[in-house]
């Protein structure tokens, strides 16, 4: 059996994944593929337990080493339990966040280094990687205003712009090191183009693995 796709989602938070995600979800199952959605962390019961812990915002002494392993914790679990044997399967896995957050939040706006939180991370994810990843591009002042307005911001969301700045720039840079991967989209040009633009990457994504 055909090994499903694994699609992830990147961007600060309010930069409009949520919503792109849903979108593609839809134009995936109108073509007829199985999809599971996730978010990260998080997506099965151990792993939400771990959310709660790191976007907890009494949590404000927690250390870039404990983010780093609850997080790639929290993957590890959902790696194992659903993502894994979900690819296996024939199954199209779309996740909200994946390693290349770890790799921005805790490698480069933390200043642990991609190396280490990649070499953690590998475990976690056994080795596992996204077929394809959208970078949500859109400034960090605007993607936090719209969060704020939606709803009540966690611990790391509570972190001063400087924090929000530095993942912005993290991303972009992953986009340099990763360019066959990572796609870069317009999160500020409307919700229709900017899938306009995921839909492109898909389909082309598609042809080529149908081959």
């Amino acid at each position: 059996m055909r090994k499903g796709l694994l699609i992830t989602f990147e961007g600060g938070d309010g930069s409009g994944k949520s919503t792109q995600l849903s979108l593609l979800k839809e134009y995936l199952i109108q073509k007829g593929i199985k999809i599971l959605t996730l978010r990260e962390p998080g997506g099965v019961a151990i792993s939400e337990k771990i959310r709660k812990i790191i976007l907890d915002n009494k949590n404000t002494e927690m250390s870039p080493v404990t983010e780093m392993l609850l997080y790639a914790a929290s993957r590890a679990q959902l790696v194992s339990q659903v993502i894994k044997p979900s690819l296996e399967k024939g199954i199209t896995v779309i996740c909200d966040r994946f390693v290349d957050s770890s790799y921005v939040y805790q490698g480069l706006a933390r200043g642990l280094g991609i190396d280490t939180v990649k070499l953690v991370n590998d475990i976690a994810t056994e080795y596992i990687l996204p077929d394809i990843t959208f970078f949500m591009d859109i400034a960090p002042e605007l993607a936090l205003k719209r969060r704020f307005n939606a709803s009540i911001p966690d611990r790391l969301e509570n972190e001063n712009i400087s924090f929000h700045r530095d993942v912005y720039m993290g991303y972009l840079k992953l986009t340099e090191l990763y360019p066959e991967r990572i796609k870069r989209i317009n999160g500020e040009i409307g919700i229709n183009a900017a899938f306009s633009s995921i839909k492109k990457y898909i389909d082309d994504l598609l042809c080529r693995y149908i081959k």
